[in-house]
Protein backbone atom coordinates (compact mmCIF):
# COMPACT_ATOMS: atom_id res chain seq x y z
CA UNK A 1 0.00 0.00 0.00
CA UNK A 2 1.38 3.78 -1.10
CA UNK A 3 0.62 6.52 1.42
CA UNK A 4 0.50 9.48 -0.62
CA UNK A 5 -0.59 11.89 2.59
CA UNK A 6 0.37 12.23 5.81
CA UNK A 7 -3.46 11.94 6.82
CA UNK A 8 -4.14 8.06 6.64
CA UNK A 9 -7.82 8.90 5.69
CA UNK A 10 -7.03 11.20 3.03
CA UNK A 11 -5.91 8.67 0.08
CA UNK A 12 -5.19 4.79 0.04
CA UNK A 13 -4.12 2.97 -2.42
CA UNK A 14 -4.55 -0.92 -2.40
CA UNK A 15 -3.35 -3.61 -4.44
CA UNK A 16 -5.87 -5.22 -6.11
CA UNK A 17 -7.36 -8.96 -5.86
CA UNK A 18 -10.99 -8.40 -6.56
CA UNK A 19 -13.94 -5.91 -5.80
CA UNK A 20 -15.40 -6.85 -3.06
CA UNK A 21 -12.16 -7.67 -0.92
CA UNK A 22 -10.48 -4.63 -1.97
CA UNK A 23 -12.91 -2.17 -1.72
CA UNK A 24 -13.74 -3.27 2.08
CA UNK A 25 -10.09 -3.09 2.51
CA UNK A 26 -9.61 0.55 1.24
CA UNK A 27 -12.65 1.77 2.20
CA UNK A 28 -11.61 0.30 5.94
CA UNK A 29 -8.50 2.04 5.65
CA UNK A 30 -9.29 5.41 4.62
CA UNK A 31 -11.94 5.81 7.39
CA UNK A 32 -15.17 5.00 5.74
CA UNK A 33 -16.55 3.34 8.85
CA UNK A 34 -16.45 6.88 10.95
CA UNK A 35 -17.21 8.61 8.13
CA UNK A 36 -20.52 6.60 7.74
CA UNK A 37 -21.66 6.10 10.98
CA UNK A 38 -24.34 8.65 11.68
CA UNK A 39 -24.88 10.25 8.28
CA UNK A 40 -28.18 10.43 6.32
CA UNK A 41 -29.00 8.83 2.65
CA UNK A 42 -25.68 7.63 0.78
CA UNK A 43 -25.63 8.33 -2.55
CA UNK A 44 -23.21 6.52 -5.39
CA UNK A 45 -21.71 8.34 -8.18
CA UNK A 46 -19.93 6.70 -10.90
CA UNK A 47 -18.71 8.01 -14.08
CA UNK A 48 -21.21 7.42 -16.73
CA UNK A 49 -20.27 9.55 -19.34
CA UNK A 50 -21.78 7.62 -21.85
CA UNK A 51 -22.50 4.00 -22.54
CA UNK A 52 -19.02 2.90 -23.06
CA UNK A 53 -17.61 -0.04 -21.39
CA UNK A 54 -15.20 -0.22 -18.41
CA UNK A 55 -12.60 1.40 -18.42
CA UNK A 56 -14.28 4.27 -20.01
CA UNK A 57 -17.02 3.99 -17.42
CA UNK A 58 -16.87 3.07 -13.80
CA UNK A 59 -18.58 -0.36 -13.52
CA UNK A 60 -21.04 -1.78 -11.76
CA UNK A 61 -19.05 -4.24 -9.94
CA UNK A 62 -17.11 -1.34 -8.22
CA UNK A 63 -20.43 -0.12 -7.65
CA UNK A 64 -21.55 -3.14 -6.04
CA UNK A 65 -19.09 -3.56 -3.98
CA UNK A 66 -19.21 0.10 -2.11
CA UNK A 67 -23.38 -0.83 -1.69
CA UNK A 68 -22.38 -4.05 0.04
CA UNK A 69 -19.93 -2.08 2.12
CA UNK A 70 -22.34 0.57 2.60
CA UNK A 71 -25.12 -2.02 4.30
CA UNK A 72 -22.46 -3.62 6.57
CA UNK A 73 -21.94 -0.68 8.18
CA UNK A 74 -25.17 1.62 8.05
CA UNK A 75 -29.07 1.09 7.54
CA UNK A 76 -29.50 4.07 6.05
CA UNK A 77 -31.16 4.63 2.08
CA UNK A 78 -28.63 3.84 -0.78
CA UNK A 79 -29.21 5.32 -4.44
CA UNK A 80 -26.55 5.01 -7.55
CA UNK A 81 -27.26 8.68 -9.34
CA UNK A 82 -25.44 9.79 -12.26
CA UNK A 83 -26.29 12.76 -14.98
CA UNK A 84 -24.98 11.45 -18.17
CA UNK A 85 -23.21 14.13 -20.83
CA UNK A 86 -24.09 11.99 -23.95
CA UNK A 87 -25.48 13.94 -26.36
CA UNK A 88 -27.89 11.39 -27.86
CA UNK A 89 -28.45 9.22 -24.77
CA UNK A 90 -30.81 9.34 -21.14
CA UNK A 91 -29.00 8.44 -18.06
CA UNK A 92 -31.35 5.61 -17.83
CA UNK A 93 -30.64 4.53 -21.32
CA UNK A 94 -27.15 4.15 -20.30
CA UNK A 95 -27.85 2.34 -16.67
CA UNK A 96 -29.80 0.03 -18.65
CA UNK A 97 -26.76 -0.50 -21.43
CA UNK A 98 -24.00 -0.94 -18.76
CA UNK A 99 -25.97 -3.41 -16.68
CA UNK A 100 -26.97 -0.90 -13.64
CA UNK A 101 -30.40 -1.64 -14.05
CA UNK A 102 -29.73 -5.28 -13.42
CA UNK A 103 -27.53 -4.68 -10.24
CA UNK A 104 -29.79 -2.65 -9.29
CA UNK A 105 -33.04 -4.95 -9.23
CA UNK A 106 -30.61 -7.43 -7.55
CA UNK A 107 -29.66 -5.16 -4.77
CA UNK A 108 -32.80 -3.55 -4.42
CA UNK A 109 -31.16 -0.31 -4.68
CA UNK A 110 -32.77 3.09 -6.67
CA UNK A 111 -31.36 4.62 -9.96
CA UNK A 112 -31.57 8.27 -9.96
CA UNK A 113 -31.32 10.52 -13.14
CA UNK A 114 -30.01 13.66 -11.76
CA UNK A 115 -30.10 15.56 -15.12
CA UNK A 116 -33.86 15.81 -14.22
CA UNK A 117 -33.70 15.72 -10.20
CA UNK A 118 -34.95 19.21 -8.96
CA UNK A 119 -32.57 21.89 -8.65
CA UNK A 120 -31.57 24.54 -6.34
CA UNK A 121 -29.94 27.96 -7.22
CA UNK A 122 -26.40 28.72 -5.19
CA UNK A 123 -23.95 31.67 -5.45
CA UNK A 124 -20.24 32.11 -4.47
CA UNK A 125 -18.67 35.51 -5.46
CA UNK A 126 -15.32 33.74 -5.25
CA UNK A 127 -16.33 31.22 -8.25
CA UNK A 128 -14.81 32.98 -11.60
CA UNK A 129 -16.93 30.57 -13.93
CA UNK A 130 -19.92 29.71 -11.58
CA UNK A 131 -20.62 33.07 -9.32
CA UNK A 132 -24.46 31.08 -9.33
CA UNK A 133 -24.85 27.55 -10.14
CA UNK A 134 -27.99 25.10 -10.49
CA UNK A 135 -27.75 22.02 -8.41
CA UNK A 136 -29.43 19.19 -7.37
CA UNK A 137 -30.95 19.29 -4.29
CA UNK A 138 -30.41 15.12 -3.96
CA UNK A 139 -26.71 16.11 -3.80
CA UNK A 140 -27.03 17.96 -0.85
CA UNK A 141 -29.33 16.07 1.68
CA UNK A 142 -27.46 12.86 0.55
CA UNK A 143 -23.71 11.47 1.56
CA UNK A 144 -21.67 11.74 -1.35
CA UNK A 145 -19.28 8.58 -2.38
CA UNK A 146 -17.77 9.70 -5.62
CA UNK A 147 -16.83 6.19 -8.05
CA UNK A 148 -14.54 7.25 -10.66
CA UNK A 149 -12.31 5.42 -12.87
CA UNK A 150 -8.57 6.68 -13.71
CA UNK A 151 -8.54 8.55 -16.95
CA UNK A 152 -6.46 11.06 -18.64
CA UNK A 153 -8.75 13.83 -20.40
CA UNK A 154 -8.06 15.60 -23.50
CA UNK A 155 -9.28 19.41 -21.27
CA UNK A 156 -8.65 18.79 -17.94
CA UNK A 157 -5.44 16.54 -17.96
CA UNK A 158 -7.39 14.03 -15.49
CA UNK A 159 -10.99 12.95 -15.26
CA UNK A 160 -11.14 11.90 -11.25
CA UNK A 161 -13.16 12.37 -8.32
CA UNK A 162 -13.33 16.05 -8.93
CA UNK A 163 -14.46 16.21 -12.51
CA UNK A 164 -16.52 13.62 -11.80
CA UNK A 165 -19.32 16.30 -9.82
CA UNK A 166 -19.49 17.57 -13.60
CA UNK A 167 -22.46 14.79 -13.65
CA UNK A 168 -24.12 17.00 -10.82
CA UNK A 169 -24.84 19.89 -13.74
CA UNK A 170 -28.10 19.82 -15.34
CA UNK A 171 -27.98 19.85 -18.62
CA UNK A 172 -30.35 23.16 -18.48
CA UNK A 173 -28.12 25.06 -17.71
CA UNK A 174 -25.12 23.74 -18.30
CA UNK A 175 -25.23 22.63 -21.88
CA UNK A 176 -24.32 25.27 -24.28
CA UNK A 177 -21.74 26.68 -27.57
CA UNK A 178 -19.09 24.68 -26.66
CA UNK A 179 -20.15 21.36 -27.81
CA UNK A 180 -22.96 19.02 -27.98
CA UNK A 181 -22.17 17.18 -25.07
CA UNK A 182 -25.05 18.10 -22.05
CA UNK A 183 -22.15 19.73 -20.07
CA UNK A 184 -20.35 21.72 -22.56
CA UNK A 185 -20.91 24.71 -20.60
CA UNK A 186 -17.46 23.44 -18.90
CA UNK A 187 -15.63 22.98 -21.85
CA UNK A 188 -14.63 26.66 -22.74
CA UNK A 189 -12.71 27.44 -19.36
CA UNK A 190 -12.00 23.64 -17.82
CA UNK A 191 -9.65 23.88 -15.15
CA UNK A 192 -11.76 26.70 -13.52
CA UNK A 193 -14.83 25.78 -14.26
CA UNK A 194 -14.31 22.00 -12.51
CA UNK A 195 -12.65 24.20 -9.67
CA UNK A 196 -15.75 26.37 -9.40
CA UNK A 197 -18.02 23.13 -9.15
CA UNK A 198 -15.84 21.85 -6.27
CA UNK A 199 -16.83 25.05 -4.40
CA UNK A 200 -20.26 24.09 -4.40
CA UNK A 201 -19.92 19.94 -4.10
CA UNK A 202 -17.30 18.07 -3.12
CA UNK A 203 -17.53 14.66 -2.59
CA UNK A 204 -17.97 12.94 1.06
CA UNK A 205 -15.91 9.93 0.38
CA UNK A 206 -14.34 8.54 -3.12
CA UNK A 207 -13.28 4.92 -4.25
CA UNK A 208 -11.00 5.22 -7.10
CA UNK A 209 -11.16 2.17 -10.09
CA UNK A 210 -7.28 2.23 -10.88
CA UNK A 211 -7.14 -1.44 -12.18
CA UNK A 212 -6.55 -0.28 -15.61
CA UNK A 213 -6.45 3.25 -16.25
CA UNK A 214 -6.79 5.45 -19.92
CA UNK A 215 -3.79 6.33 -20.62
CA UNK A 216 -4.19 9.29 -22.97
CA UNK A 217 -7.87 10.11 -23.50
CA UNK A 218 -11.27 10.16 -21.69
CA UNK A 219 -13.09 8.00 -24.16
CA UNK A 220 -10.68 5.62 -25.03
CA UNK A 221 -7.50 5.00 -26.58
CA UNK A 222 -3.97 3.40 -24.91
CA UNK A 223 -4.22 2.15 -21.27
CA UNK A 224 -1.53 2.04 -18.97
CA UNK A 225 1.23 -0.30 -19.13
CA UNK A 226 1.77 -1.82 -16.94
CA UNK A 227 -1.82 -1.29 -15.40
CA UNK A 228 -1.54 0.27 -11.87
CA UNK A 229 -4.21 -2.60 -10.22
CA UNK A 230 -4.91 -0.46 -7.81
CA UNK A 231 -8.08 0.78 -6.23
CA UNK A 232 -8.12 4.56 -4.25
CA UNK A 233 -10.10 5.60 -1.63
CA UNK A 234 -10.17 8.58 0.59
CA UNK A 235 -11.75 11.20 2.35
CA UNK A 236 -10.01 14.03 0.98
CA UNK A 237 -10.73 14.03 -3.31
CA UNK A 238 -7.68 16.20 -4.16
CA UNK A 239 -5.60 13.98 -2.52
CA UNK A 240 -7.36 11.05 -4.33
CA UNK A 241 -6.99 12.84 -7.77
CA UNK A 242 -3.54 13.63 -7.44
CA UNK A 243 -2.28 10.40 -6.44
CA UNK A 244 -4.48 9.36 -9.78
CA UNK A 245 -2.21 12.19 -11.61
CA UNK A 246 0.75 10.33 -10.60
CA UNK A 247 -0.46 7.02 -11.55
CA UNK A 248 -1.21 8.57 -15.21
CA UNK A 249 2.27 9.98 -14.77
CA UNK A 250 1.28 13.57 -14.81
CA UNK A 251 2.10 16.40 -12.95
CA UNK A 252 -0.80 17.82 -10.58
CA UNK A 253 0.89 20.72 -10.26
CA UNK A 254 0.26 20.88 -13.91
CA UNK A 255 -3.18 20.52 -13.47
CA UNK A 256 -5.25 23.62 -12.85
CA UNK A 257 -7.99 22.47 -10.72
CA UNK A 258 -5.88 20.32 -8.67
CA UNK A 259 -3.03 22.81 -8.02
CA UNK A 260 -5.11 25.24 -6.38
CA UNK A 261 -7.26 23.32 -4.02
CA UNK A 262 -10.04 25.29 -3.01
CA UNK A 263 -11.76 24.45 0.91
CA UNK A 264 -14.92 24.25 -0.78
CA UNK A 265 -16.36 23.41 2.39
CA UNK A 266 -15.13 26.72 3.72
CA UNK A 267 -16.32 28.88 1.03
CA UNK A 268 -19.38 31.19 1.28
CA UNK A 269 -21.79 28.98 -0.93
CA UNK A 270 -25.34 30.40 -0.29
CA UNK A 271 -28.53 28.98 -1.53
Amino acid sequence: MTMPSRNPKACVSVDFTGYEETVALAMDRAGAPGALAGCGPVMIKPNLVNDSPFPVTTPPALCEAVIRYVRQHSDVRVVVAEGTGDPSLETMEIFDSLGYTRMASELGVELMDLNTQPLMRMKNEGCQVFPEMHLPQVAFNHFLISVPVLKAHSLAGITGTLKNMMGLAPPKFYSGRWGTWKKAAFHGRMQDAVADLNRYRIPDFTVMDATVGLAEYHLGGPVLDPAPNQILAGQDPWAVDRQAARLLGLDWRAIGHLAARLEAKKTKTKP
